[in-house]
This record gives C-alpha cells, structure tokens and sequence, in this order.
C-alpha cells in the first residue's frame, strides 16, 4: 500500500509538470517576484541592504493569487470528465488521493523558491556577506507555510465543484479572509474579540516567522488551516464516494 501511495503521488506530481499551466506560474512568479523585488518599490540596490525582506512580501501576495490557479484543476477537472469516479476505485484512500494532489502541488512551490536562491546570492554580495541566514531561511519556511495553507484551501474548493474556474474564485475568496480580512476586522475591534479575529488573520503570523521569530503559536496556525483544508476535501470525497 506504501508503495502505491508513492506511485501515486510520483505520478501526480508528474501530471502537474505536464501541464502548460505549472510553466506558465513559475516564469510568472520568477518574473513578478524578480521585478517587485529588485526594481519597483524596492530600494536594495540603492542601500545595499543585506534583506530579503523586499521579495517575502512580494511572494506573499504573488503567491497568494498563483496558487488558487494552480490548484484549480487538482480535481475539479477529474469531476468535469468523470474520471474521479475511476481514481476513487483505485486501491489508494481519499487521504492518499488529497496527499498526492497536495505534494505535487507543493513541489512546484518548492521549487518556485528555489529558482529565487540567486536573490539570496546576490544579497550576500551586496552585504559583503553580513546576512543574517537564519532570518532568510525562516522567511523561505513561512513562504512553504503559507503555501501549503492555501493549497489546503484550493484543492478543498476544487473537491466541491466541476468548473476549474469556479474553483479558482472559491480559493481566493476564502482565502482573503486569511490574508487580509482577518486582520482588518481584528485591528478594528477593541479586547477579546479582536485579538482572536486578528489571530486568524495570516499577516502577523507569517510577519513574525519571515523575521525569524518562528513562535509554537503561528506554527499551530498554519497546521490547523492545512488540516482543515484537507479534511474537509476528504469529507468531500467520502460524500461523492457515499452518493456513487
């Protein structure tokens, strides 16, 4: 059963890089994360800043409209066709299923980033390496956090319906609650009840861990989102799998 879990998720994983779509994201991303960073809005080569505090904010909101399009069609597709029928009678689980679509998705973040390591290189050689590497490298964690969040999120929006666009406009509506909204909504009302509307707001948990505080409370945060993003895509499935 492992190893056809593996096989499973080796092959979504390939079926992502078949797709136009995944070439398409990450040139887009290099190209707007490279361009915010670097020339508009950003003043590093002037100062000569040993930051990449810049392009973490950058990546936070590129990467908040990307990934709904890269998670559209994780299953939305495969209920259009009728083939999610064909995969729910293979022997893998609804968890292995979502698990498979899940890291192939986060691979393709992970290797987004990775194509931005020469950001990193020439930050160093612009602090005539004085970087604080911790710093970048908890930043580069609070990305992965992030994105796996909102993976979470599209591939439960894509569970619920057969229009790959549809999947992608519930995604990034529920998911500007958690980018934004949230924490609007919080810093407006005063005690109690602010602090916990402001808490599930992801600004201030992804701000503390890009600056290298990486706090039990923020890590708590995203597990809960990516928890249960899945779980309820798993519900999803178990209902489909219910009404076949």
């Amino acid at each position: 059963m492992k190893r056809c879990c593996y096989n499973y998720c080796k092959k979504r994983t390939a079926d992502v890089f078949d797709s136009l779509v995944a070439y398409i994201l990450l040139i887009a991303f290099l190209g707007f994360s490279g361009f915010f960073t670097w020339f508009y809005g950003s003043d590093i080569f002037l100062t000569k800043q040993a930051s990449l505090q810049s392009f973490f904010l950058t990546a936070y909101w590129t990467l908040f409209f990307f990934i709904p399009a890269l998670t559209m069609r994780s299953l939305a597709e495969e209920n259009k066709t009728g083939t999610i029928e064909l995969l729910l009678t293979k022997p893998v689980s609804n968890w292995q299923v979502l698990w498979g679509k899940f890291s192939a998705c986060l691979m393709l973040i992970v290797i987004a980033l990775v194509l931005t390591l020469p950001y990193f290189f020439t930050v160093i050689h612009l602090g005539n390496g004085k970087v604080d590497i911790g710093v970048v490298l908890s930043g580069y964690f609070g990305l992965l956090l992030m994105s796996a969040s909102y993976i979470s999120i599209g591939i439960f929006a894509s569970s619920i319906t057969s229009n790959q666009v549809v999947a992608f406009l519930i995604a990034l509506f529920l998911g500007i609650f958690f980018h934004f909204i949230f924490g609007m909504l919080g810093s407006g009302l005063p005690g109690t009840s602010g602090e916990i509307i402001n808490y599930l707001g992801m600004q201030s948990h992804f701000d503390g861990i890009s600056r290298g505080l990486i706090d039990s409370r923020d890590l708590i945060y995203f597990g809960s989102i990516f928890f249960l993003g899945l779980t309820m895509a798993e519900v999803s499935l178990a209902k489909r799998n219910t009404s076949e």
